[in-house]
């Protein structure tokens, strides 16, 4: 049986923009280099959002707000399968990229540009609908 893990990802949206992460080495060939939402692993006792908060703050050395909840996204890979939570939420802070190989802020027209880790997708497809919808 495939290990199952439960992990965060903050959907932050700014100026009509949406944060993306490109991810860096991985043991795991299907993610490395791959865009994602920043976050990672809920860890024993963690609530979703606590989570989510301390990720950020690890990640990019910054607070955010959760703010609501946007997708649950349920993916299996090769090797172990995810419950993706991702949420809504906005910068309380400055950032600073530490852990990622880049940093991008999106456009709907751009989010499909780049190739993002497949559990991401299925946000990313709602948040380019979102923004587009903004627009109109």
């Amino acid at each position: 049986m495939k290990k199952h893990l439960q992990v965060v990802g903050a959907v932050i949206v700014q100026g009509g923009k949406v944060l993306a992460a490109k991810r860096g080495e991985s043991k795991y060939p299907y993610v490395a280099h791959k865009y994602e939402f920043v976050g990672g692993k809920i860890e024993a006792g963690e609530s979703e959002e606590s989570a989510l908060v301390r990720e950020v703050r690890e990640e990019l050395k910054a607070d955010v707000r959760v703010l609501s909840p946007f997708l649950e996204i349920h993916h299996e890979y090769p090797d172990f399968c995810i419950t993706l939570y991702t949420f809504l939420c906005e910068f309380l802070s400055g950032f600073t990229c530490t852990e990622h190989e880049a940093l991008r802020f999106l456009s709907a027209d751009e989010l499909h540009e780049e190739e993002w880790a497949p559990a991401d997708v299925p946000a990313v497809q709602k948040l380019k609908e979102l923004l587009r919808g903004d627009k109109q």
